[in-house]
């Protein structure tokens, strides 16, 4: 949507009665709404700049954030230390661009001495890991993001 088409919408809506309008187009999402006093509004909108009437319009222009394409990300389960092999020595489980199935070993996380081997949920493409060898991760913190 560009910015000529932003005024069309700000114009139709000052000619209407509508208090508030909302227009969600591909990743964005626009709020029009009149104020009720001269000041504007708290979440600090733009200020459109519109014809004559009893209450301006606010613009607020709100950007959503997309998920990146269908990623999934894989969570830690539990609190401990994240290791990508078994061994220092081993290859890691995984590696970027690995194809993996569900049930797969990921990684391992040491929690109160006990090796706990994390297992993908689903089958697909890793695409990035989160996490570095060694690093302690929290609960259902992202390790990995996995395309299915």
């Amino acid at each position: 949507m560009n910015l000529n088409e932003i005024k069309q919408l700000i114009d139709i809506v000052n000619s209407s009665d509508f208090q508030e309008t909302i227009i969600e187009e591909g990743n964005f999402k626009i709020i029009l709404r009149r104020s009720s006093s001269t000041a504007a509004p708290q979440t600090n909108p733009l200020q459109a700049a519109s014809a004559p009437s009893e209450a301006p319009l606010a613009l607020q222009l709100v950007v959503k954030a997309e998920p990146v394409s269908t990623l999934i990300d894989s969570r830690s389960p539990i609190v401990g230390t994240f290791y990508q092999s078994s061994s220092p020595d081993s290859p890691p489980f995984v590696a970027v661009n690995d194809i993996i199935k569900k049930g797969d070993v990921l990684c391992i996380i040491e929690a109160m001495k006990l090796m706990n081997e994390i297992e993908a949920e689903v089958s697909g493409t890793i695409v990035e890991i989160l996490v570095e060898n060694g690093q302690a991760v929290e609960y259902d913190q992202p390790l990995f993001r996995i395309k299915p």
